[in-house]
């Protein structure tokens, strides 16, 4: 079962010392509520690592891995430079990585380069927002360098992000600027004040080449997610052409600021289905469950399954929810209103708090986000337990697609499924239709923002 990711790049630390020019006082200035990840006169808090799989990495011995650092540290040494407090590289070189791993972040920073030049910056220790010469005598209008740098270049040929929305690059010679957010796989690129990439998924490029051991191992294999670390290092990219950078800002966003951006983006078509005071519209053992600050909360040791009154074909749903430590509930899919919802409806989407010891040896298919029974989801994405969290689930025919906090976990078709935990039969999850709800287990958790788009 996957564990939170983390990076284990950082067992060996050095602290890169460069003869520098004198910076410029009025630059790498952080402004309020970021940090300087480079302070204008050495790599302090930086490291070198080229394209490498952060899997790979993580797998390495100490000694593997200090040797690769220290090898890695001798190539920076001789590609990198600091000049009037600007980072500068060559072309040429691994590519500067931060000593600390990040997970939800704001990112600004400035860069200038020159024709022909080829970069990005590596999110999470994965490829890439692009930077790239967008003329056409850069030689690359043919990959997509005349739509301009911005973009998530390494996703799929379609996807959204993988174009910049606008050309927004300046005229070599003269600096450009990124704000960079990045929430769950996320991302949303400013360049140059233009918006380049609009809250579009940032792909996992190291599994989409090679399958983690989950998605080998995992039963039946039918989770097609492809989750995006959790957190990993920033890494600027050398590819060709001098590159420099200045003004390198972050800021760690918050949950509860990063739930409102999740909440608020791409609600065109959902209506809220609970109005946060009473159960109108609901039906089933409302009688276990209180409203309490505007939230759905079930009853400690009290449960069963609230449905709404309608019913629903292909939809998608979103809401926030809370689960205490070791709280256990569930999502009904295509309840038929009566029965076990994780056997006669389409399926039982697991809520529960994955950390608590008491479920350290549960079958992968109990876990959150998992169609309980029948396939696994990702772990590694929930907020630690008392803290909000937010979910959309889409149901389209025989397909689900989970999407825990900005990261999909989940995304499977339940028609493909013949394997069944404890060899139980789930005779519901072929329902066409039915009620959405949700399935108590006797722990108060809650639930928040409910609302729901037919499709």
């Amino acid at each position: 079962m996957l564990a939170k990711r983390s990076a284990g790049w950082m067992t060996v630390s050095f602290c890169l010392a460069i003869v520098v020019s004198v910076g410029q006082a009025d630059e790498n200035a952080p402004p309020a509520g970021f940090k300087a990840l480079f302070n204008g006169q050495d790599l302090a808090g930086w490291h070198g690592m080229g394209h490498f799989d952060p899997r790979v990495l993580a797998a390495l011995s100490d000694e593997e891995r200090a040797k690769k650092r220290a090898d890695d540290l001798e190539d920076v040494r001789q590609h990198w430079s600091v000049e009037h407090g600007e980072l500068v590289n060559d072309g040429h070189g691994v590519y500067l990585t931060t000593d600390e791993s990040y997970g939800d972040i704001e990112l600004r920073i400035d860069y200038k380069t020159v024709a022909q030049a080829d970069s990005g910056i590596y999110l999470r220790a994965t490829p890439q927002v692009q930077i790239w010469d967008y003329t056409k005598a850069g030689g690359k209008w043919d990959i997509g360098a005349d739509k301009g740098s911005g973009g998530l270049w390494n996703n799929s040929a379609g996807s959204a992000g993988k174009d910049p929305l606008v050309l927004a690059d300046k005229a070599f010679g003269e600096w450009n600027r990124f704000r960079i957010l990045q929430i769950g796989e996320r991302t949303t690129v400013y360049l140059n004040d233009k918006l380049v990439v609009d809250h579009a998924r940032m792909e996992n490029f190291w599994s989409k080449q090679t399958p983690d051991a989950f998605a080998k191992e995992a039963p039946g294999s039918l989770n097609k997610a492809n989750p995006l670390f959790r957190d990993g290092p920033l890494q600027l990219q050398t590819h060709g052409g001098e590159i420099r950078w200045r003004n390198v800002f972050l800021r760690e966003i918050p949950a509860d600021e990063a739930n409102e951006i999740l909440a608020t983006k791409q609600t065109e078509g959902f209506e809220t289905i609970f109005n946060g005071k009473d159960f109108d519209g609901w039906s089933g053992p409302v009688e276990n469950y209180d409203v309490i600050d505007g939230n759905i909360k079930c009853k400690a040791g009290k449960g069963g399954t609230i449905y709404t009154n309608e019913e629903y074909a292909d939809f998608a749903v979103r809401f926030e929810f809370q689960v205490p430590e070791g709280g256990n509930n569930g999502l009904a899919i295509r309840y038929p209103g009566s029965g076990d919802t994780a056997y006669v409806g389409m399926c039982e989407l697991q809520v529960l708090d994955n950390d608590s010891a008491k479920y350290a040896k549960l079958d992968q298919r109990q876990y959150h986000g998992s169609a309980y029974g029948m396939v696994p989801a990702y772990r590694g994405y929930l907020r630690t337990a008392g803290e909000w969290n937010v979910q959309e689930v889409t149901v389209r025919g025989s397909t689900i697609k989970v999407e825990l906090n900005g990261t999909v976990i989940l995304d499977t078709d339940l028609g493909q499924v013949t394997e069944f935990m404890a060899n139980s039969p789930h005779p519901g999850k072929d329902r066409a239709s039915g009620h959405f709800g949700f399935a108590g287990h006797s722990d108060p958790v809650q639930f928040r923002n409910v609302k729901l788009k037919r499709l």
